[in-house]
């Protein structure tokens, strides 16, 4: 079998078809550069590609996108450049198996596998054969290690990874297709629906959500209004150390994450939005407020940035598309700690809230009502606190860290129930 190889910019992921085609030549300087560009590899009679492998050294990405002559994705490789040049991560793998070919891409009922790995030997493997309607997790310690890496093949000598999707025995012969010139529509950009290289979960609008009158939405009630902060008391970090942690969570490693502040004592706050649905237990129009973040606030300077928090050793060539590093829960806990005095510190916040000890002093654990903030520990020693709060559900919670235009830190936050998105201005027209 012939296949012929084009190249391009880009690749339009909801029309299928390569952006701003280019030579070989250039989409070999373009590798050597590191820049992004795209290999798509056809046969004549097949409207669909074949597969199309998406590179971008610089962002240490290599992609593969298998089609089936439907045009529907059914096989999905992300690969990751780390510290050793050749070799490349298997770091994600998606596998789609429609059942018909009327069935839609994507579709909720398509039996899928998804396999992701990590270059410390750790892996997971989700089975759903029902597609969303069932799941079946499962651990990997038996991925052998060329299951894990691949060697990084040199540019024009990458083979056919879809090969065995496709059905193909032997090695294609490969020819290379020069690009027609493109027609210039005065566009630099490619358009918002082409392929780029996976990005960390961004920031959004943090500060607005502490900033009373601004209209947000959680996606789920259409119109929110955030009201003024909530201060629930201070948190003393007489370390200059800010612990953001699971308490619920101990690895023996400390808290997840921590964070460099002067020492001091620190307001905490919650960030609340109001809004109003139409209850039908009630039968009337009902007004609620919902905490949507918490804060502890260092400085009264604004936040120019805000940055995601992360470990030492946390790599962010890793991260899927808007993956996240964080604080993990099982018990829908987070807290903001001294670090300094951690582990007293969450002793006393078993003795408490889990063990329920009745002996405790008053003077090194209190409970909080009528808040998102549940408890409130002290360590006598050194007068370091901890300060708890609820999440809305288990799972991994990003830290968020606000500076100022001198990259002081000037706040840490985090979301409770996810990123909202803001809404225009009252008496305005959102742009198109």
């Amino acid at each position: 079998m012939v296949v012929e190889l084009g190249y391009a910019q880009a690749w339009d992921l909801e029309a299928r078809v390569p952006w701003r085609p280019i030579s070989v030549g250039e989409a070999r300087e373009r590798d050597a550069a590191g820049l992004p560009y795209v290999v798509v590899y056809q046969v004549e009679g097949r409207e669909a590609p074949l597969e199309v492998r998406l590179v971008s050294w610089q962002d240490h990405y290599v992609g593969v996108r298998a089609y089936d002559a439907q045009g529907r994705r059914t096989f999905e490789l992300d690969m990751r450049l780390l510290d050793d040049p050749k070799r490349l991560l298997r770091r994600y793998t998606a596998v789609w198996n429609y059942t018909s070919p009327e069935m839609a891409e994507f579709d909720e009922a398509c039996p899928r596998i998804t396999m992701e790995l990590l270059p410390d030997g750790r892996g997971r493997r989700t089975e759903e054969p029902d597609g969303k309607n069932g799941r079946l997790h499962g651990t990997m310690p038996s991925v052998r290690d060329d299951e894990r890496w691949m060697d990084r093949p040199v540019f024009g000598e990458w083979p056919l990874l879809s090969a065995q999707l496709h059905g193909l025995t032997e090695r294609p012969a490969f020819e290379i297709t020069e690009a027609a010139a493109a027609a210039d529509d005065g566009s630099k950009l490619a358009p918002a629906t082409c392929w780029c290289p996976p990005r960390p979960a961004r920031p959004g609008p943090i500060s607005e959500l502490f900033r009373p009158g601004v209209r947000v939405t959680d996606g789920y009630h259409p119109e929110m209004t955030v009201v003024e902060p909530r201060r629930i008391g201070a948190l003393r970090v007489p370390s200059g150390l800010l612990a953001v942690s699971g308490p619920d969570w101990d690895d023996g490693d400390g808290p997840h994450i921590m964070v460099p502040v002067p020492p001091g004592e620190y307001v905490l706050q919650e960030a609340q939005a109001r809004h109003t649905y139409h209850c039908e237990w009630e039968g009337s129009e009902v007004t609620r407020t919902d905490t949507t973040a918490v804060r502890v606030l260092v400085s009264d300077s604004p936040a120019a940035t805000w940055e995601m928090a992360r470990r030492p050793d946390d790599d962010p060539r890793l991260l899927l598309e808007n993956g996240i590093f964080g604080f993990h829960t099982e018990g829908a806990t987070g807290c903001f700690a001294d670090a300094g005095a951690w582990k007293p510190l969450l002793s006393l916040f078993e003795k408490g809230l889990i063990q329920q000890d009745p002996d405790l002093d008053p003077n090194t654990y209190e409970d909080i009502s009528d808040s998102i903030y549940l408890l409130r520990t002290r360590d006598q020693a050194t007068g370091g606190e901890l300060a708890a709060f609820a999440t809305t559900g288990d799972g991994t919670y990003p830290v968020w860290v606000g500076r100022s235009e001198v990259g002081e830190v000037v706040g840490v936050v985090v979301l409770v129930d996810g990123m909202l998105e803001l809404l225009p201005e009252s008496g305005t027209t959102a742009s198109v």
